[in-house]
């Protein structure tokens, strides 16, 4: 069987924007070639889930490739990526130069690249993200193993916006804490979380599809087994209940529409931890989360991504 791949050529700063838009115009798998990696790459790491040395890098902007069963009629479907990619810039990112090409790639091929460039990577000190496929046991006795499906969704625990959220919750999860997992991509958030200690989990994606991926890697992790999954918009259909921590690691532009309705699902003093800000919109995040009863606690960079966690003060308090 062979697949075709769509391949956008793009800046670092669309990459997630980019990589949403191919899942969700159903994509089977995500691959990314981003210069600025060179930039974060640490070889004293124990391991990593993209190797340095096994591929050759890009010296800049970047490249994400969306793979389709040879059946996908990609005419149509190339057309509404690249109106999809050219409406980037009215939310004020630089996607440029945006082209959108298609090269046939055999199913070999592809699973081979794959298993090639993906291996166990050590997020932070608890978590390691481990592909499916890999052999792996724990280095040491507080290490978490996440099993993940890198092909399934986006969210495999290697970009900046990915880490910066795990460090965020491994800030804020004492025990027991429920948690909303808005836009739950690959469920490695979601996942993060009950490894922590926390309690009930729901996450929740635009789409079946994406859901369907996060059931997926659920199933992969039998400790996870009873996080629940819905599809939402947001907030717009999520249980009518008060949780302890809200996570979200999306496009700043999509945060902002969130942040209004961040206080309807808090309880009073509960946090709300943010990804996916790149460093030209960090302020004018932390301004929404003021305007709408948020404190920020801690504001984390890696790279050009900010993390923020942000406690809410309810006017019950």
């Amino acid at each position: 069987m062979s697949w075709q791949k769509i391949v956008v050529e793009t800046q670092t700063e669309s990459i997630e924007a980019i990589s949403n838009i191919l899942m969700t115009n159903g994509a089977e798998g995500v691959e990314i070639d981003d210069s600025a990696e060179l930039d974060h790459y640490q070889p004293a790491d124990a391991t990593v889930m993209v190797k340095a040395e096994d591929i050759v890098h890009r010296t800049s902007g970047a490249s994400v490739s969306g793979y389709f069963a040879n059946e996908t009629d990609l005419v149509l479907l190339t057309n509404k990526i690249q109106s999809s990619v050219d409406e980037l810039s009215d939310f004020g990112l630089d996607a440029h130069p945006g082209t959108v090409t298609v090269q046939a790639v055999l199913e070999d091929d592809w699973a081979t690249e794959w298993q090639k460039y993906y291996h166990p990577v050590r997020v932070t000190r608890h978590i390691t993200v481990v592909p499916k496929w890999e052999n792996y046991q724990p280095i040491q006795k507080d290490e978490q193993v996440i099993v993940l499906d890198p092909g399934m969704a986006f969210g495999t625990g290697t970009h900046p916006t990915t880490q910066l959220m795990i460090q965020a919750l491994e800030v804020v999860v004492r025990g027991g804490e429920t948690v909303i997992d808005v836009g739950t991509g690959s469920g490695v958030l979601g996942i993060t979380a009950r490894l922590l200690g926390a309690g009930d989990i729901l996450g929740t994606d635009i789409d079946d599809v994406a859901v369907t991926s996060a059931q997926g890697n659920v199933d992969l992790n039998p400790q996870v087994a009873d996080m629940q999954l819905m599809v939402s918009d947001l907030l717009n259909d999520v249980p009518n209940q008060k949780y302890d921590i809200v996570i979200a690691n999306m496009l700043a532009e999509v945060l902002e529409l969130l942040i209004p309705n961040v206080g309807n699902v808090l309880q009073p003093n509960g946090r709300l931890l943010l990804s996916g800000i790149y460093y030209d919109k960090r302020d004018k995040m932390i301004f929404d989360l003021q305007e709408n009863g948020l404190v920020v606690e801690q504001s984390m960079k890696l790279g050009d991504w900010y993390g923020i966690i942000a406690k809410f003060n309810s006017e019950d308090n």
